[in-house]
C-alpha cells in the first residue's frame, strides 16, 4: 500500500510543490500520474523515493515513511529520472548498474550476479566496459532501468520516461514497464502525455496546483483530462468529433 495524507512540500526558496495531497495506491498495481508541467508531479516523486522529506502531512510506502526508513525505502523503491545524466554516476555502464547494489551492501557474488542479469535484460551484455559518456540517448536510458531494477524494487518510479525517444525506443521501453508490471512490481510512471500508457494504467492520479485533482481507473478519468491541462487520449478526441455525426 503507498498512502499520502494531506501531504505538502516547500523547496528552500519558498516554491510551493504540493499543497495536500491525499491518495491511496494498493499495490502492485500500474499507476499513471499525470498533470501538466509544474503541477508537483516530479516533486512527488522524490517524496516517495525518500530523496525529501514532507513538509507536513504524512506518506506511508509499504508501511514505511520514507523521511525516517529512507534506507530500508531504497532498498525497496526505484526511481528512473528524466534525464538519465543526471542518474549515471560511474564511469563505465557495468559499474553503473553494480552502483545501486554495493551501496545496498550485498556480497560481491550476489551484485555480480545482479549485474549481469541487468545487463542481460535490457540488451546491454556488449556494453559492460564501455565508458557511459560515449553512450547513446536510448543507451543511456536503458543504462539508467538496468542500475534500478538491478536493485531489485518493489515499486519502480518513473519521471517522463519517453522523453526524447522514437517510436521503436518508446515501445520498448512500453515492454519493460509491462513486464516489470508482470513481475508483480508497482510502477508509476509520471507523464504529461498519457497516450502510451493509459491504456495499461490500473489507476490514475492527476494532480494541479499541487493536489490530487482526479483520481480513478482510466475509464473515468480519461473524458476529464482536458479540464486539467492534460492532453486526452487520440480514442477520447475521437470519440467527441464524432459525438455530433453519431448524434444526427
Amino acid at each position: 500500500m503507498i498512502e499520502a495524507n494531506d501531504l505538502h512540500f516547500t523547496y528552500p526558496d519558498g516554491t510551493s510543490a504540493l499543497r495536500g495531497v491525499t491518495f491511496r495506491v494498493a499495490t502492485p498495481a500500474f499507476v499513471l500520474l499525470c498533470g501538466a508541467n509544474g503541477q508537483g508531479k516530479t516533486t512527488l516523486l522524490h517524496l516517495l523515493a525518500g530523496l525529501f522529506p514532507p513538509s507536513g502531512g504524512s506518506l506511508r510506502v509499504f508501511g514505511l515513511d520514507p523521511s525516517r526508513d529512507a534506507q530500508a525505502v531504497r532498498a525497496r523503491v526505484g526511481l528512473v529520472f528524466q534525464d538519465p545524466d543526471s542518474q549515471i554516476l560511474s564511469e563505465t555502464v557495468a559499474e553503473d548498474v553494480a552502483f545501486g547494489p554495493e551501496n545496498l551492501g550485498l556480497a560481491r557474488d550476489v551484485v555480480r550476479r545482479r549485474v549481469d542479469q541487468a545487463l542481460a535484460r535490457f540488451g546491454l551484455e556488449a556494453l559492460g566496459d564501455k565508458p557511459c559518456h560515449a553512450l547513446s540517448g536510448g543507451e543511456k536510458r536503458r543504462v539508467a532501468l538496468a542500475g534500478v531494477l538491478a536493485v531489485d524494487p518493489e515499486l519502480v518510479l518513473f519521471d517522463e520516461p519517453f522523453t526524447h525517444l522514437d517510436w521503436a525506443g518508446s515501445r520498448a521501453l512500453l515492454d519493460a514497464l509491462l513486464e516489470i508490471r508482470r513481475e508483480g512490481r508497482t510502477v508509476v510512471v509520471s507523464t504529461h502525455d498519457v497516450e502510451k500508457v493509459i491504456a495499461h494504467a490500473e489507476q490514475v492520479l492527476v494532480l494541479k496546483d499541487g493536489r490530487v485533482a482526479r483520481c480513478g481507473s482510466p475509464a473515468h478519468v480519461a473524458g476529464e483530462l482536458a479540464r486539467y491541462g492534460v492532453r486526452p487520449p487520440c480514442s477520447v478526441l475521437l470519440g467527441k468529433g464524432l459525438q455530433p455525426w453519431l448524434a444526427a
